[in-house]
């Protein structure tokens, strides 16, 4: 029996879930979210909660697999999802200009990175004048890929812990040559 899978969902005010066989969609106040229900899972709507259950004990590892998918699809269409990268570096920076995220890295020329639908960014500064990239948006795959996406374009190097790094991300710095002495 599956400790998560038993438990019912409750729907938020605010949240509309509709069910067919094959499928779950879920609107909520930030968008709508689509997902398709692997055979074996059943999902009934009871008022304002949804209980999930199987057809038979060889689909138990996804019973609670998608009551986890489902009761994050509605936290995401009800709160959103955010995600923030920090740009270290004299002269690095990032500006958001229409459609597009314009990053200066220190080539010679300018990094368009072009924003996907559904997503949102915007850049601030914070005290020590790094800039800020925060990304956000309902779907949490597609959030993580995008910074993922933007992290990749100069990954953080670890003699001086510079260049684009997730905002939680501790990079541990190596001494370098002048610690031999």
């Amino acid at each position: 029996m599956s400790k998560i899978g038993k438990k019912p969902l409750v729907i938020p005010a605010g949240v509309e879930v509709s069910l067919t066989e094959k499928t779950v969609d879920v609107k909520g106040a930030k968008g709508s979210l689509h997902l398709d229900l692997p055979y074996g899972v059943k999902i009934e709507k009871n008022e304002s909660e949804l209980v999930f259950s199987i057809i038979d004990d060889q689909y138990k590892n996804l019973w609670g697999l998608v009551r986890t998918l489902v009761a994050n699809m509605v936290e995401w269409v009800t709160n959103g999802y955010e995600k923030k990268l920090l740009i270290i570096w004299v002269g690095y920076a990032a500006q958001v200009q229409g459609k597009n995220l314009v990053l200066s890295l220190g080539y010679a020329h300018k990094v368009n990175f072009p924003i996907p639908e559904g997503i949102e960014m915007k850049t601030e500064q914070d005290p020590k004048w790094n800039t800020v990239i925060i990304i956000t948006g309902i779907n949490k795959e597609l959030v993580g890929e995008v910074t993922a996406k933007i992290r990749s374009l100069k990954k953080p190097e670890p003699y001086k812990g510079k260049w684009i790094r997730y905002f939680d991300e501790f990079v541990k710095i190596k001494p370098g040559k002048s610690a031999k002495k």
